[in-house]
């Protein structure tokens, strides 16, 4: 029961800091359950992750990957009811005199913080997963070559999407 507890516990606390969603706390997932519990290494990290956002759904996906690893379907439950309950909480709560706040300066600055304050750990999630895979010189230059050609050309995205996972399954990366 301890482990499903701390798995809950865990989940519940980051929830409150998910600006932007899941993946927006991916270095904190990775730090409780990789580096402070040792419920899994990085590359099955990395790899639940990658299982995460290549289905369809919600990216909070992770967390319910995360607790089925770490103990079944009890563990999926716990963090997943760990990690939604918060904020469907507050949601259900705040937002529901969100409006009559409207004259209110704090919810003005409340929106304007929270919208760099996610990109920022979003960016940071990004940042994890990269060095986690570990992608060599390949990957990277993968990487470059995509964004410019998303930034030069009008080709569509699911092309560069095959030419990653042509470069996939050629072992390049």
């Amino acid at each position: 029961m301890s482990l499903l507890l701390d798995l809950f516990i865990s989940f519940f606390l980051v929830a409150f800091v998910s600006f932007g969603g899941a993946s927006a706390v991916i270095p904190e997932f990775y730090r409780i359950v990789v580096t402070e519990h040792g419920w899994m290494d990085a590359r099955v990290f990395t790899e639940l992750f990658a299982i995460a956002q290549a289905a369809p759904g919600p990216n909070v996906l992770i967390v319910t990957l995360i607790g089925q690893h770490v103990d079944g379907w009890q563990g999926a439950l716990a963090a997943t009811v760990g990690m939604c309950l918060p904020m469907s909480l507050v949601v259900g709560l705040l937002f529901k005199h969100w409006d009559r706040l409207q004259d209110w300066r704090g919810r003005a600055a409340i929106q304007l913080g929270v919208a760099p304050l996610a990109v920022g750990l979003v960016l940071a999630s990004g940042t994890l997963i990269a060095h986690s895979a570990m992608p060599g010189w390949a990957g990277i230059s993968l990487v470059v070559l995509t964004v410019w050609l998303s930034l030069r050309s009008r080709l569509h995205p699911l092309w560069l999407i095959l030419l990653g996972a042509v470069f996939g399954f050629t072992g390049l990366v």
